[in-house]
């Protein structure tokens, strides 16, 4: 190994070691189940704001984005920044607030909870299928995490892709399992700062390496159609028809996704007062926008750079690391893809955690044994942790799969599936608990309907299978919402009482 590896090598290793020790600190103040999932409530604001988007970017951020602006263009990689930093801001504004009264008032510590305390569901069925939608589409989620490590350490040092995963995946769940919520977002918070840093550093450096940005605009420019927000869409009108704007549409609707996404919920739902909540908003728009735009630019300036030509969308992927190691100094290197690596590991450890917590608090808890101590739900969220990081491991074992792609489906469906209903649970008294189940079922339906039979058709079907799903799924709760028996005296008096603040 030589001198440059060996630096970047301790660089990453003193990186994981101190998130080891921070879910260490962070056991000592988890004292219960609310503790272990939801921090108590004791989240300031910073940390708030940065471990959600942290926890929502995963290796997505750093590898997928730059490898499809890479491949593609501007246009995929920009239409769909655009689309997240809307839907980032927008669910900052209107839900976050919300949803830390209600699930407060509810006595909610995990989104399947509030469903379930939301609509009176006293028979777990909400709670059911919630916890079975997490589990579907959040282990691949995580999955996609344990390959972005896998693909780091085989890129940087050769090792083997099926070790270094391994490796990776035990020191997530060591400190997921010692310190809980707390330690996951604590650590996120400090992983969204080296990310942070990590892509200004590879920008820099990238940008200075072939001679300015002039340089890096004339050569994109000088690709037809690369550097063009429409040029996607015009090749698609030319095959497929004209339908340019709905395909905009499409890949705008992966902002939708936002308000469906546990891991950013609990965030709200863990903050100490929704007074700071703010503050949070201010603090994730701006770090969520300048974090993509410089994802995207990465991908740019990955065309102007020598020797980074790539044959495929999943060797794009690399596109990060590999600028970071050929124009960084080692001890830089080494901490752009400790980002790397930081990316990976804030999001699989909350998706770990929200899996966890779909097993042993909503399904072991709130329907198996619903006498169980806080000792045995403890024990059965560890042993959930380890069991899911099993199956995680198995579906990241083939190295050739997309994280771009493993994204965008675990995206859509809780895009899907809890987007809709978090939204007319919060802002429609009218909804009822057989809108909510059947909205709920009916989106993640759709989301596998069009993604497994329509889509493969092409034309119109090629969109972002996010899109008519949430649409579907809004539309079925409404309509049976309608049809059904109004909600009970005692719901509406408490969503009144949210409403007008009286809490």
């Amino acid at each position: 190994m030589e001198l440059q590896q060996i630096i970047m090598l301790i660089t990453i290793a003193v990186y994981l070691i101190m998130m080891v020790v921070v879910g260490v600190i962070c056991a000592k103040k988890t004292d219960n189940v609310g503790d272990f999932y939801l921090g108590g409530r004791k989240l300031g604001p910073f940390v708030t704001a940065m471990s959600a988007e942290a926890s929502d970017m995963s290796g997505w951020l750093l590898m997928g984005l730059p490898g499809v602006a890479y491949a593609t263009g501007i246009a995929d990689a920009a239409w769909t920044g655009i689309g997240l930093a809307i839907g980032t801001y927008l669910n900052w504004l209107i839900v976050s607030k919300r949803i830390r009264k209600y699930s407060h008032v509810c006595n909610s510590i995990t989104i399947p909870d509030f469903f379930s305390n939301r609509f009176r569901d006293s028979k777990k069925i909400l709670t059911l299928i919630s916890a079975l939608i997490i589990i579907v589409f959040f282990i691949p989620y995580t999955g996609s995490g344990f390959s972005a490590c896998g693909k780091l350490f085989n890129s940087l040092f050769g090792a083997d892709y099926h070790i270094a995963m391994i490796i990776s995946a035990v020191v997530i769940i060591a400190y997921t399992t010692i310190g809980g919520f707390l330690a996951a977002s604590t650590t996120d918070f400090i992983q969204s700062i080296i990310m942070s840093v990590a892509l200004i550093i590879v920008v820099v450096f990238g940008i200075s390496s072939v001679g300015g940005v002039v340089e890096v605009m004339n050569h994109a420019t000088s690709m037809p159609g690369y550097f063009s927000l429409t040029h996607t869409f015009d090749v698609l009108k030319q095959q497929t028809g004209d339908y340019g704007p709905l395909t905009i549409f499409s890949t705008l609707a992966w902002g939708l996704g936002y308000f469906g996404m546990p891991q950013v919920l609990l965030r709200f739902m863990g903050i100490r007062s929704e007074h700071e909540l703010g503050r949070s908003r201010r603090v994730a728009i701006i770090w969520v926008v300048i974090s993509m735009a410089a994802a995207v630019f990465i991908g740019v300036v990955g065309r102007s750079v020598a020797g980074l030509d790539y044959l495929s969308n999943n060797d794009a992927e690399n596109i990060f690391i590999d600028a970071a190691t050929s124009y960084l100094p080692p001890i830089l290197a080494g901490f752009a893809c400790a980002g790397v690596l930081a990316a990976a590991i804030s999001s699989s450890d909350s998706y770990l955690l929200i899996s966890a917590s779909a097993v042993s608090q909503n399904l072991y808890r709130g329907i198996v044994k619903k006498d169980a101590t806080e000792k045995q739900v403890m024990w059965c969220s560890r042993i959930t942790l380890m069991l899911i990081t099993l199956v995680a491991m198995a579906i990241a074992w083939n190295s050739n799969s997309t994280i771009f792609g493993i994204t965008a489906f675990a995206w859509a469906g809780f895009g899907a599936a809890f987007g809709p209903l978090m939204l007319f649970s919060l802002f429609w008294k009218r909804t009822t608990r057989a809108g909510a189940i059947a909205g709920m079922v009916a989106g993640g339906a759709m989301v596998f309907f069009w993604r497994g039979v329509l889509k493969p058709m092409g034309g119109v079907w090629g969109i972002y299978e996010l899109l008519p799903a949430f649409l579907f799924s809004a539309l079925v709760i409404v309509v049976v919402s309608l049809l059904t028996r109004k909600p009970s005296t005692d719901m509406d008096s408490e969503f009144d009482r949210i409403k007008a603040g009286q809490v």
